[in-house]
């Protein structure tokens, strides 16, 4: 299958409860590779890798979040296929 990628803006209450380390745990379980960062405006932008299943099934976790999160809105955007090795958080 091939492979597609996506970026997603995450709004909402997704800073400082643990949503990154969500996305991580969520893309390894899914074999999707990517990474993830918080923006300076409160929301956190993702960046993912995988077949359109594995995607689909990446937002729709995306979309929930952690428990703690209130994850009020999700843009999605069609993106190049980068080639990466894993899932990883960016710290900056």
């Amino acid at each position: 299958m091939g492979r597609i990628a996506r970026r997603y803006i995450v709004k909402g209450r997704v800073q400082g409860v643990g949503y990154r380390y969500f996305a991580e745990k969520v893309a390894a379980q899914l074999g999707v590779t990517g990474w993830v960062r918080n923006l300076d405006d409160g929301n956190v932008e993702v960046y993912a890798v995988g077949t359109r299943e594995q995607l689909g099934d990446f937002a729709g976790y995306l979309a929930k979040g952690p428990r703690w999160a209130d994850v009020r809105s999700i843009e999605e955007f069609e993106e190049a296929v980068v080639k990466l090795s894993e899932f990883r958080i960016h710290r900056y």
